[in-house]
């Protein structure tokens, strides 16, 4: 018990000596060579973060936008930077509006929206069908009730809140209809996203009906500045530091139209005779929601599929 007693203790003693030692070295060694002392060296290769300078002039949807109101400066201040370092998602967005921007501006064009409200479907779904916890659905968030009331096929089978043209269609039928009750693009804006029902408690209880002039809950509070702050850095993306090359951006893939009239009941082998797999079929009609097509009232439907090489990014 004594000898393990007494071996314990002169490791212990022998491992102080040795750090000692150490110690006692490397005091000696850069007493006489002071240039290779520790001292914390510039990395001139750390990233560098700067604020963004607004433009003298903003308008949405050909409105002008006060900024030199310090509120409203700020606030699209506020999502620009929120916005323009939130990296990952601002490349995605970059490359989805080279496949979705062009199908989209046409339709807006031809039912008289301005073409900055294309900016509210990627504040809306980053251009990508999404679901909502609150039952909005697809590419421009629509609900049910609101999809069906402009003219959207809603079932379990399908649900052109999922159809591109189709949406795009219903709401700028739905955009339309709020500017003829409140003569502002940015009021227009608003309620789309809080509601004619929330807009009006609003106006009511503040006695003003412009955009800028009105106190909100945060998400419509935020919601038009979003959507400007999305179109001053996608319009301009090199300005806040996107460096992306035209190869980059996500191409719209070649089809040909389909026209179907009756029941589709496998849709899986209804893809292979176009030469086509499931997956891509969905990936060009996502709004087919079910793995069949019943179509009992003979409805026409016209569906999307690859033309050859579709899928191939480049020739192999």
């Amino acid at each position: 018990m004594n000898i393990k007693k007494i071996i314990k203790n002169f490791l212990y003693t022998l491992a102080g000596v040795f750090i000692v030692m150490m110690i006692f070295n490397l005091f000696i060694y850069f007493k006489i060579h002071p240039e290779q002392s520790i001292k914390p060296k510039p990395n001139t290769d750390n990233a560098k973060y700067y604020a963004f300078k607004l433009p003298d002039k903003v308008d949405f949807a050909g409105e002008k936008v006060p900024i030199e109101y310090f509120d409203v400066r700020e606030s699209l201040d506020k999502e620009i930077l929120k916005i323009a370092y939130w990296h990952s998602e601002l490349f995605l967005y970059l490359k989805r509006a080279n496949r979705v921007f062009p199908i989209v501006e046409p339709i807006l064009k031809k039912y008289g929206i301005p073409d900055d409200f294309k900016y509210l479907m990627v504040a809306e779904s980053g251009l990508v069908n999404i679901s909502s916890p609150a039952g909005a659905e697809g590419y421009w968030q629509l609900m049910k009730k609101t999809a069906r009331e402009y003219g959207l096929e809603v079932n379990d089978e399908v649900d052109e809140r999922y159809h591109l043209e189709k949406s795009t269609i219903a709401a700028c039928k739905y955009l339309k209809r709020r500017y003829n009750k409140y003569k502002t693009w940015a009021m227009v804006a608003a309620s789309y996203n809080a509601g004619d029902a929330g807009i009006s408690r609003y106006t009511n209880y503040q006695k003003v009906n412009t955009y800028y002039d009105l106190a909100m809950f945060e998400e419509t509070g935020r919601y038009v500045y979003r959507a400007i702050a999305f179109k001053l850095i996608m319009s301009h993306p090199e300005k806040y530091g996107f460096m992306i090359e035209k190869e980059d951006l996500y191409p719209i893939i070649p089809y040909q139209k389909v026209v179907v009239d009756s029941a589709i009941t496998n849709m899986i082998a209804f893809a292979n005779k176009y030469n086509t797999n499931y997956k891509i079929f969905k990936i060009l009609n996502p709004w087919l929601r079910a793995h069949k097509l019943s179509n009992k009232f003979k409805k026409t439907y016209i569906l999307k599929m690859p033309k050859k090489g579709a899928r191939k990014t480049k020739e192999q």
